[in-house]
């Protein structure tokens, strides 16, 4: 006779079908609501979905094995009692596993549901062992409650990691991370990303350090010749295979190492300021005066350009009496007024201390405001008269400088015998002064500056 087996399952055990059922209704809904926001978050990868579908299997295997354990040592012959009862684990720990998942995308660890999940795991265990032995009860363990907790954590963690720069900041994360990097640290490979040959150099590096300071150490102290052959052997040996002679970047690395690491003793000697001690603040009121030397006057950039004619303001006169009293004065000076500071005395910081100080908000407070105003002060440029026709020439040259009384060429302008007096060393050397140092120099203009330029060049 055949037998169908799903439907004596279900006739058998219509309550934890029923378990199932509801199960695999919120996997669906779970998955439609994933497809539902893909669009605004982003795809989630496939690794995900296959670890949290397995994950819900293994739930319904621990779900099978509470079942069976309900009614044989809880006692619970009801059917229906078995049924409320029977999966209270299993949908605490679908329950956990969720809530782990929403702290973790929120908080960036799973928090206290994650930690629940792994104890509740654990008292899973107990009726997989009670119900099948040793043998069948470490399979049933390890596929139900076990296979199931992993299967959860590992879709957390799996959906963290694809997500760019988010790590895990639960304590076990931490911990795991923390013990990597000293391990890492420890076994001399916190630099990353070195081929052999650069890790044969800087370990090398090292070594030639400390032999550097040794062989320096042993001619210090005198040490036996043989001491010291052997010890400048073992630092040439050490130099030579970290290739510091042919690199310079690994020769300024020796270098620096061997300077700290000899001169280390001199951080004992050097003298800092107390980070207790707190800055000096200055006085209010106090003024310091500084002597400064007078400016020295600008020289003239262009003296060849023609000055503007400024009419002479009229000359006023004193009275008689007046300058009669200038005159006795004169012939009689009094005693010579002191200077008001002495050559040589350092003037000496002026403090002002006011009787009392009114608080800054109440003087801001009263003060009248005002604007700053400004006034463009207009000076009008001189009237020049103009001059009448045939009369060029009664006027004043508007030019400042010497009157170029010079012969015409092919004779030598006055200043060229001057220029060559003044510019001597330049000529001597085979060099010729410029159109510009020509014009500085005798506020002469370019024309006449070019003049003298040629015929010095000419005697040249």
């Amino acid at each position: 006779m055949a037998v169908d087996v799903p439907a004596f399952w279900a006739s058998a055990s219509p309550y934890l079908l029923t378990v199932l059922g509801v199960l695999a209704a919120v996997l669906l809904a779970a998955i439609y609501r994933t497809r539902q926001a893909r669009e605004t978050v982003g795809r989630v990868p496939a690794a995900v979905v296959v670890a949290a579908i397995g994950a819900v299997v293994c739930t319904a295997y621990s779900a099978d094995t509470s079942w069976n354990f309900a009614g044989d040592h809880l006692g619970m012959t009801s059917t229906g009692e078995r049924a409320m009862m029977f999966a209270a684990a299993e949908l605490g720990l679908f329950a956990m596993a969720f809530m782990a998942r929403q702290n973790l995308r929120t908080d960036g660890a799973p928090g206290t549901p994650g930690v629940l999940v792994w104890i509740v795991t654990g008292v899973q265990v107990i009726p997989a062992y009670s119900e099948s032995g040793i043998v069948a009860g470490t399979v049933r363990a390890f596929v139900g409650p076990v296979m199931s907790a992993l299967l959860w954590h590992l879709a957390m963690g799996i959906e963290l990691r694809h997500r760019t720069g988010a790590d895990s900041q639960s304590f076990p994360a931490m911990l795991a991370r923390e013990a990597r990097e000293r391990l890492v640290s420890c076994l001399g490979l916190a630099q990353r990303g070195r081929d052999a040959e650069q890790i044969t150099r800087d370990r090398w590096t090292r070594a030639a350090t400390v032999r550097a300071a040794r062989l320096a150490d042993l001619k210090d102290a005198g040490a036996w010749p043989c001491r010291i052959r052997r010890a400048r052997r073992r630092l040439a040996v050490a130099v030579d295979r970290t290739d510091a002679g042919v690199l310079p970047e690994q020769r300024t690395v020796l270098l620096e190492r061997i300077g700290a690491y000899r001169h280390a003793s001199q951080l004992a000697s050097i003298a800092l300021p107390s980070p207790w001690q707190a800055p000096p603040v200055p006085e209010a009121g106090e003024v310091e005066v500084e002597r400064v030397s007078a400016p020295i006057p600008a020289p003239e950039m262009y003296p060849e350009l023609p000055a503007r004619a400024v009419q002479e303001p009229p000359k006023l006169t004193a009275p008689e009496d007046h300058r009669q009293d200038r005159a006795e004065t004169d012939k009689h000076p009094g005693p010579p007024v002191p200077r008001a500071v002495p050559a040589r005395v350092r003037l000496l910081p002026i403090v002002a201390r006011p009787a009392g100080q009114p608080e800054p908000g109440t003087v801001a407070a009263e003060a009248a405001r005002t604007r700053l105003e400004v006034h463009a002060e207009y000076v009008p440029d001189p009237i020049i008269p103009p001059v009448p026709e045939g009369q060029e020439g009664d006027g004043p040259d508007p030019i400042e400088g010497p009157v170029d009384d010079s012969p015409p060429p092919p004779a030598e302008d006055t200043l060229t015998p001057q220029a060559r007096e003044d510019f001597a060393a330049i000529l001597a050397a085979g060099n010729v002064p410029s159109i510009r140092g020509l014009k500085t120099r005798y506020g002469i203009g370019q024309a006449r500056a070019a003049r003298i330029k040629t015929e010095l060049e000419r005697a040249a």
